[in-house]
């Protein structure tokens, strides 16, 4: 359909990261160059230096929000810079101010992420003014630099953002559409011959996982900008149109979960399955297009091919039906299979209804819905309250905390003790790579080692056979866009391009290139090195502590869903923003769930526990909200019913029983009682078209209540 390589390419200099890049090395830059031409560069970089301390902050989100954070953190860092100022010659003094501070604003993590990077901010100006000891009149004139600094990168930011207010929410979305294809595409996967069921199923958790986080990023700067919560312009109710229908047909890609192993049993002789993952992919390619129009303002093609394709795909099962006289095929895999096609027909046809949109004059007639936003956003106020609360040992921000403060005073030690001319980079490397758990601190150690020592060779390279002042700045130039570019989607990428820059800049300034290389080498290690023994020995925060608790999550989540999909059959009124809320909550609670258990194994053997068996509690709870989403289709997308729900009920209250149990088993370790029996409904003899409805519907609650009893009989094993 496309070029990959040049589309990927064009999608990264089309998406928020690349615009993030671009606005901060043009705040970052532009104080430097202009001051630079009068001969003022040392009051220029200083400018420069609050506009970088202020863009830490300017992650995307509502803009109401980012204003807010970044003329708090300017009016924090200006105060933070005159105390620093004043009082860096006194050693004893700032060393105690630098663990109260590194403690406080670590604390901030408690109220989100935006406020954990004015934490961040507010340390970063601290660090780098620590050794800058100069008379109180130039600490006052640095100060009003970095308010001039941080104003100016304020307001470039909302300039920004006031040219194309749209610009972000459309880029965002285009990342979580494309996330949705790449799971449809691990999907596709199950259908290809001799494919690893077991290394497959954990891509799709991780995707999933990808999916949730972009979904929420969307849902953060969607449903909290008031011009498209108005719906006041066209722009705004088409996003919100297709954001709508995406998290919908993301349920329906959920929703196709089946014994894949039997498939290809039974069916890889035939070929057909291959035609299902040629489909498949397709639809994640139309998926892409569709995310590509939205960053670029084009018009996605209409699938006719794909069309096509389905068409084809469903006269090869019919055919396959009736070639099977013999009976080599099972009836229940013929079944699979049209039931898998009919969902890949209900995604095409989403996916064409999400094209109409783009159409220029039916984006002018796009009817609003009606959403309850605030049902979908959390919102984080700052509540003392909850400060005060987590002043103990039982809160991992608390221990987070108190370790950060301990490590950062110890790397101001050391840094004093070697005397390097740049040691501030020791507790620089301390800040960027401590966080809470110590799966993400290893995580971030490595990165930050393996792009430190890479880029620094790329950097010594540059300096050895660049030597005109015009190619530098390019390479310069060039090295600050890559670095704020990948800050927030690739660590490692991000400091390779980091260090050139650095030594760049240094020699710039004629402070020497390669001998700073070297330094900053060994202050890497040094601080990399006190971080990761810190979050191994002191006060340490594991994975497995967190288990019982996102355990829980989701089995209460996924009860609720449970219960919300079985009131789409038994009241023609029900409320589907319950129904939606609690479909969110089940995506929410299983993408942390798997996420915390894929940082488990980045952590010391002996901290992972039950492995195997929380591996299997979340293929369960996958396996049992795919099934409830099946379920919730067949009534949404189908309009089936039940004729007599009484029929059902046994083996409803089962299912919530059986739930129920599995909540008690884990909260108490024992339950009343062990053996709980499955309940079975008969299917009916003599069947009308509405009898057949009854028994989909009735085998699909029955698999529910299976893989409930499963789970609860895993529960029984699982000690935490």
């Amino acid at each position: 359909m496309f070029n990959r390589p040049v589309r990927s390419i064009q999608d990264f200099l089309l998406s928020t990261y690349f615009a993030d890049g671009l606005r901060i090395t043009i705040g970052v830059l532009c104080p430097s160059l202009i001051l630079a031409q009068f001969g003022l560069l040392q009051y220029g970089m200083t400018l420069s230096l609050g506009a970088l301390c202020v863009s830490v902050v300017d992650s995307p989100g509502p803009i109401v929000h980012r204003r807010n954070a970044m003329l708090i953190t300017t009016g924090l860092i200006t105060i933070i810079s005159i105390v620093v100022g004043l009082t860096n010659s006194n050693v004893y003094f700032i060393g105690t101010l630098l663990f109260i501070c590194s403690f406080g604003f670590s604390m901030l993590f408690l109220y989100g992420l935006r406020s954990a990077a004015i934490g961040t901010a507010a340390l970063l100006i601290m660090v780098l003014s620590i050794d800058d000891v100069r008379p109180w009149k130039e600490v006052l004139v640095f100060a009003l630099l970095i308010f001039i600094g941080s104003i100016w990168y304020t307001l470039l930011s909302y300039f920004v953002y006031r040219i194309r207010p749209f610009r972000l929410v459309q880029q965002t979305l285009s990342d979580s559409i494309h996330e949705i294809s790449e799971f449809l595409r691990a999907k596709a996967r199950f259908y290809h011959q001799n494919t690893d069921y077991d290394e497959n199923y954990a891509k799709l958790l991780q995707l999933q996982v990808l999916v949730h986080e972009k979904q929420d990023a969307v849902r953060e700067v969607l449903f909290k900008t008031r011009e498209i919560i108005r719906e006041s312009t066209p722009e705004g109710r088409f996003l919100l149109l297709v954001f709508v229908d995406m998290v919908d047909l993301f349920e329906q890609v959920m929703s196709t979960y089946y014994n894949y192993e039997q498939l290809h049993d039974q069916f890889d002789e035939s070929g057909i399955l291959a035609h299902y993952e040629s489909v498949i992919i397709k639809i994640a390619d139309e998926l892409d297009e569709i995310a590509f129009a939205l960053k670029s303002g084009g018009v996605p093609k209409v699938p006719t091919s794909l069309i096509e394709d389905v068409e084809t795909l469903r006269n090869e099962i019919t055919t396959l039906e009736k070639n099977n006289t013999d009976g080599k095929y099972n009836t229940l895999g013929i079944i699979a299979l049209k039931n898998i096609e009919v969902n890949i027909e209900n995604i095409l046809s989403r996916v064409k209804t999400i094209n109409g949109y783009f159409n220029k004059k039916e984006k002018k007639n796009l009817k609003p819905r009606e959403i309850d936003v605030e049902r979908f956003i959390t919102r984080q106020s700052i509540d003392l309250k909850l400060l005060f609360e987590n002043l103990t040992f039982t809160s991992s921000t608390f221990r987070h905390s108190l370790r950060v403060a301990i490590v950062m005073l110890i790397g101001f030690v050391v840094a004093r003790l070697l005397n390097f001319s740049h040691s501030y980079w020791i507790l620089l490397t301390i800040l960027v790579i401590s966080k809470p758990g110590f799966s993400l601190t290893k995580k971030r150690n490595y990165e930050r080692l393996i792009g430190t020592v890479i880029g620094a060779f790329i950097g010594m390279g540059i300096l050895v056979y660049v030597q005109d002042k015009h190619t530098l700045f390019v390479i310069l130039l060039f090295c600050m866009i890559g670095c704020y570019s990948f800050q927030r989607k690739n660590y490692v990428v991000s400091v390779l391009f980091m260090t050139p820059y650095i030594l760049v800049l240094f020699d710039f300034l004629g402070m020497g290139g390669l001998s700073v290389a070297r330094e900053r080498i060994y202050d890497t290690l040094i601080g990399s090195g006190i971080a990761l023994l810190a979050s191994y020995s002191l006060f340490p925060n594991w994975e497995h502590q967190k288990l019982k608790e996102a355990m829980l999550a989701t089995l209460k989540a996924n009860m609720n869903y449970f219960e919300q999909v079985t009131f789409l059959y038994t009241d023609d009124t029900h409320n589907m923003t319950n129904y939606k809320v609690a479909r969110k909550e089940v995506y929410v609670t299983t993408a942390n769930l798997a996420s915390l258990f894929q940082r488990m194994f980045s952590e010391p053997k002996s901290k992972q526990l039950r492995m195997k068996e929380l591996h299997q509690f979340t293929a369960l709870n996958h396996l049992l909200s795919s099934y409830v989403a099946t379920l919730s289709l067949y009534n949404k997308e189908h309009s089936f019913k039940i004729s007599n729900f009484d029929d059902l009920k046994p083996v409803v209250n089962n299912t919530t029983y059986l739930m129920n149990l599995s909540i008690e088993v884990l909260n108490s370790h024992s339950t009343s009682l062990s053996n709980v029996p499955l309940i079975r409904q008969p299917l009916k003899t003599e069947k009308t078209s509405q009898d057949n409805h009854d028994d989909i519907i009735h085998e699909q609650f029955d698999m529910i209540q299976k893989v409930a009893y499963d789970i609860f009989k895993l529960c029984e094993k699982i000690k935490i």
